[in-house]
């Protein structure tokens, strides 16, 4: 080929390259913007204290529901009832079906996955079973699912070794964690003298808390989002008003989630951001909404299974998409 013919080719094709190129960081930048996860609510009813009848199910269709590319993750609530069996095998079964959804998905432990675990001398082994879910659900710094994503876990710090099933990761400029927080009162027991689970668990969650909302303020994170199964309720919007607040009685059981709203409502009063706690507690109206109160907000998903859009700019915005029994 010609000299002169080469030199043109090879110019045409190095313009080419270069009216590509931008054109891929826009999209890269857009990505960055915007992206969506989906939260899959517990299928066990506190209220009435039943579970759904078929969890195994129940769990496998949402998780094809939730199998779209879109979504950069997926967070499950709880991987089984309150009636459901404690035993290895049906924890192996859920770890085996969790393993295969398509999308990179955490597990966020419930209070229905270990706190009223029996042994066969019906005595409690709660500990026992949640180390057990700690070693098939966290036992590697990254998602479960097809697709893997990094997370960093509470359980690097040798203070906290086992507190695996704390886990932070971050999507554009919003910060992501999982912190075990049950439902049934955060697994406050009225015992007589020390409550030991209990007790290290409120040491080592507000350790957690400190770390994430130090994080997310070096980062610049415009966001932190908060998933548990116990709803925290930082602000009291079923709180009666005026007189009647001030009259209310003191609660006769002790509020097992007081330490951490203190916590969370002292540092989000710091954050420049916004703060989102997405829990399993029952919603207020007929389907799961965000409710806001300055930059803190809170998203309780029930049983049901939501997709979240988030858009990042000025500020955060955060839209409740779908919501699925």
């Amino acid at each position: 080929m010609p000299a002169p013919r080469r030199s043109l080719l090879l110019a045409g094709l190095m313009a080419a390259l270069l009216s590509i190129a931008p054109l891929a960081g826009a999209k890269d930048k857009e990505d960055d913007r915007a992206h969506r996860f989906a939260v899959i609510g517990n299928g066990a009813d506190h209220a009435n204290g039943k579970a759904n009848e078929d969890g195994e199910a129940r769990l496998k269709q949402a998780l094809a529901d939730s199998s779209e590319k879109s979504l950069a993750f997926v967070v499950i609530n709880g991987i089984k009832g309150e009636k459901e069996s404690c035993g290895d095998r049906l924890y192996q079964a859920r770890r085996d079906i969790v393993e295969r959804a398509r999308r990179p998905t955490i597990v966020s432990l419930a209070g229905s996955d270990w706190t009223a675990c029996r042994n066969s001398a019906n005595r409690t082994n709660a500990i026992e079973r949640l180390n057990r879910l700690r070693e098939l659900f966290h036992g590697e710094p990254e998602s479960l699912g097809r697709e893997k994503i990094h997370l960093t876990q509470l359980s690097a710090s040798p203070r906290f070794r086992s507190y695996a099933e704390n886990a932070h990761w971050k999507v554009g400029k919003v910060l992501y964690a999982t912190i075990n927080l049950p439902a049934a009162n955060n697994h406050y027991l009225e015992a007589a003298g020390r409550n030991s689970e209990y007790e290290d668990r409120t040491v080592a969650n507000r350790f957690w808390l400190n770390r994430l909302f130090a994080i997310a303020r070096s980062d610049k994170a415009e966001a932190l989002v908060l998933f548990s199964e116990g709803a925290v309720r930082p602000f009291y919007l079923d709180e009666p008003a005026g007189l009647r607040g001030l009259l209310r009685r003191d609660p006769v059981e002790k509020d097992g989630f007081e330490a951490v709203r203190r916590q969370i409502q002292g540092q989000a009063v710091k954050f420049d951001g916004k703060v989102l706690l997405v829990d399993g507690g029952k919603p207020h109206g007929r389907k799961p909404e965000i409710e806001w109160k300055g930059n803190l907000g809170q998203l309780s998903v029930g049983s049901m299974a939501v997709e979240v859009n988030v858009k990042l700019g000025k500020e955060a915005t955060f839209a409740v998409e779908d919501a699925k029994q």
